[in-house]
């Protein structure tokens, strides 16, 4: 059978989400396996994307394919290169906060993150006044709007970022192999056709392996409900830092998070569940940008993560979820961030929420459904296309 190779990968992976360590209940394997579909759906879909002579930008992770505590706030697209080829990636930008280039050398491993060859913004080529734009990624030497491809570089990752949901569009983007326009690949054949569903298993196998290895590589470690410093992110992102953690909190427990409404172009924070994915945000408020949230007098942001309502406008939905994932970022800087910049956790009793928090920020039971209603559109729209 031509999907056999596949089909075995699946077996695998049902045994490897069923082993996770942090399982605690029949809910935590019920997301997990739902968690599965959804990487299965998007393991097939990079599979039949690998086409590096006549490449396409196709969605790296979504609301239903999530991988990677994906942002809530970015679309990802991803192709892959060859680093001896010349490509041609033409597009418009649209109003969204940010949008960012990124050059990996390979994928993701369980043991390892793949180098980051070439990161930067599109701050660093030329953008006609109607918003259109061509940039190239080549052998050659980098010039204007021509960016140069190093040994081993394998995939071109683009983010575009939003902070008001509502309001700011999405640009286009398209890519091409300069060599190849005007031609067609060759027909598939059964043989290939084999291969895709092989590399689909490794690729459903090795996502899986690998993010469940990455909160015990930058999360796990540090002292539960507390937050780092302000770092730079790894994996060479070039212009955003973020401030990370992990919480355990008891349903009449709040986490209360201060932080600074920063000058960077985009702030957010996010809450993720153990599978190392975002929480629900089209349907629960699990993360909040600056534009979104509610800033006090004092040039604050305070964020308040529990499971039972606090009746405050920043309320971060645990959904269920006892423990679970922390992170702020900041992207489009134009400076290191400080200590100063970064966050204060407080732990305390849900009953005494609004008696901790300086300034009102009580919210409705109406105007918090109007603000979840207004997540359901925003993400509905933007994920057209």
């Amino acid at each position: 059978m031509i999907t056999e190779s596949f089909a075995e990968a699946v077996r695998e992976a049902e045994k490897v989400i069923e082993g996770a360590e942090f399982i605690a209940g029949e809910q935590d394997l019920v997301e997990g396996y739902d968690y599965l579909a959804g990487s299965i759906r998007g393991s097939l879909q990079l599979a039949w994307a690998y086409e590096r002579d006549f490449p396409y930008f196709v969605a790296s992770t979504g609301p239903y394919t999530k991988m990677g505590l994906d942002n809530p706030d970015t679309l990802y697209f991803h192709s892959y290169l060859r680093p001896d080829a010349e490509y041609v990636v033409t597009g418009t930008r649209g109003t969204t906060r940010d949008l960012s280039f990124q050059i990996l050398d390979g994928d993701y491993s369980p043991v390892d993150v793949p180098d980051s060859l070439t990161a930067f913004d599109d701050r660093e080529f030329e953008i006609a006044p109607d918003g259109s734009y061509e940039i190239r990624f080549g052998p050659g030497k980098a010039g204007p709007n021509y960016f140069t491809l190093g040994p081993g570089s394998a995939m071109l990752v683009v983010r575009e970022v939003y902070s008001d949901w509502a309001r700011e569009q999405r640009g286009t983007i398209r890519i091409r192999r300069a060599d190849r326009a005007g031609q067609a690949p060759p027909p598939l054949a059964r043989d290939t056709l084999e291969k895709r569903y092989g590399v689909a298993g490794k690729i459903l196998l090795s996502r899986l392996k690998t993010f469940l290895a990455f909160p015990k590589w930058f999360y796990l470690d540090l002292p539960v409900n507390t937050m780092t410093e302000p770092r730079s992110t790894p994996g060479g992102l070039s212009t955003q830092f973020s401030s990370v953690g992990h919480y355990d909190l008891d349903d009449d427990q709040a986490m209360i998070i201060t932080v600074p409404k920063s000058d960077a172009p985009y702030q957010g924070i996010q809450l993720g569940s153990m599978w190392y994915v975002s929480l629900d945000y089209l349907n629960h408020q699990t993360s909040l940008t600056a534009d979104q949230a509610h800033t006090d007098p004092d040039g604050k942001i305070r964020f308040v993560v529990s499971e039972r309502d606090p009746g405050v406008t920043n309320w971060l939905e645990r959904t269920g979820h006892r423990r679970g994932i922390l992170q702020i970022r900041w992207q489009r800087l134009s400076r290191d961030l400080k200590p100063d910049d970064g966050p204060e956790v407080e732990i305390v009793p849900v009953s005494e929420v609004a008696a901790r928090l300086p300034y009102d920020q009580t919210i409705t039971r109406e105007e918090f459904a109007n603000r979840i209603a207004a997540r359901q559109a925003a993400v509905a729209t933007r994920m057209l296309g």
